[in-house]
């Protein structure tokens, strides 16, 4: 008999979502407007308190639309982190600009803050940063920083959704955020993202961008503009997650935990920063040596088991120039994510941490 397959993450989805799906569809608003895409919009601004946002058509569309609401572009650089899904720095190459590379911290997996200044040149434009697997970045710092050389700040919250920094909640920590909606997100719409930010000036601009660059006048473009709209059909099911986000949040946190409470003693867990609530998006753990976290790897997928790897460091990708930040490197090796998803019950998740002790 087969074990049963437990995957590394599904959507907590049930007839919410279903019965607002069918009210859009009875509506016949199923594509870019639609009373659910200006509900979900006013609905995330108020739960972020946020001074404006709008939905997009994906997580990367929304980094994107970030770059071109700040004018970077071509000859202007942007200091990043390599260790981060690639959407995050393909955005800065979609504009022209040049992807900086920072170090990380081995303790949260997030970015060095204390190397960003050594990366300071005239053509630094903005910082970017990601809130790796849900666990926050030192804020404070990177504002102060910002601020001291006259640069935008721009935070990935896309893994971050419904975290809190100082109560502040993440998506308000920056000059511009952005959120992805992936299927796999803390909460869903299928395909989808947000830009939220705090000038109006760059919220007009985005909203023109989004919206193949159109001006008042019907089927005038006065700009090159994207596709990058949020459908109201994905609106509705955004609303839906939205309603039960702190159940998600509060059932992941839990799974963080119990994992925690099984497994520290055999490998370790990212540390959180203090005066911050992650959203525990995924649960990384880090072996002390490559062999181990293979051989738990094979024993997983023998027993059905899916696990992933972490990120692969940016600067090892090909069309990316190679930097010297050997953290990321060293991590990437000795790391795997663990099955995640809200409804994972305990008896499943006491079978893997079962089979992880039994190897280490």
């Amino acid at each position: 008999m087969t074990d049963k397959a437990i995957p590394i993450y599904t959507p907590f989805i049930d007839k919410i979502e279903e019965d607002l799906v069918n009210d859009c569809m009875k509506s016949t608003w199923i594509s870019s407007k639609g009373a659910y895409i200006n509900k979900f919009e006013e609905q995330i601004k108020a739960y972020t308190n946020a001074d404006y946002c709008t939905t997009t058509s994906s997580g990367t569309s929304a980094l994107h639309l970030a770059m071109l609401a700040l004018d970077i572009g071509k000859d202007d650089e942007v200091i990043t982190t390599n260790f981060t899904y690639v959407a995050s720095t393909n955005a800065i190459l979609y504009v022209g600009a040049k992807p900086v590379f920072c170090n990380i911290r081995s303790e949260d997996l997030n970015i060095d803050v204390d190397s960003i200044e050594s990366k300071i040149t005239p053509k630094t434009k903005a910082i970017l940063y990601t809130n790796v697997y849900g666990f926050l970045c030192d804020y404070d710092r990177l504002d102060e920083i910002a601020k001291k050389y006259g640069l935008f700040l721009i935070e990935d919250a896309a893994e971050s959704f419904g975290a809190t920094y100082k109560n502040i909640m993440s998506g308000n920590l920056g000059d511009i955020s952005t959120f992805s909606f992936f299927g796999n997100k803390t909460i869903t719409t299928g395909e989808g993202g947000m830009v939220l930010c705090k000038n109006l000036q760059h919220y007009n601009k985005i909203i023109k961008l989004k919206n193949q660059g159109n001006s008042k006048r019907t089927y005038f473009h006065d700009v090159l503009g994207y596709n990058y709209r949020m459908t109201n059909i994905q609106a509705a099911i955004g609303i839906g997650q939205l309603n039960k986000v702190e159940k998600i949040i509060s059932l992941r946190k839990r799974l963080y935990h119990n994992y925690k409470s099984n497994l520290e003693n055999k490998v370790r867990f990212v540390k959180e920063l203090e005066g911050t609530e992650p959203s525990y998006w995924l649960t990384p753990i880090i072996f002390e040596s490559q062999s181990k976290k293979e051989k738990v790897e094979i024993k997983l997928k023998e027993n059905s088991i899916e696990t992933r790897p972490l990120f692969t460091p940016i600067d090892q990708l090909p069309f990316y120039e190679k930097s010297s930040c050997e953290t990321a490197n060293r991590i990437y090796k000795l790391g795997i994510l663990l099955p995640s998803y809200p409804d994972l019950s305990e008896d499943d998740q006491n079978k893997i941490c079962k089979i992880i002790n039994s190897i280490i």
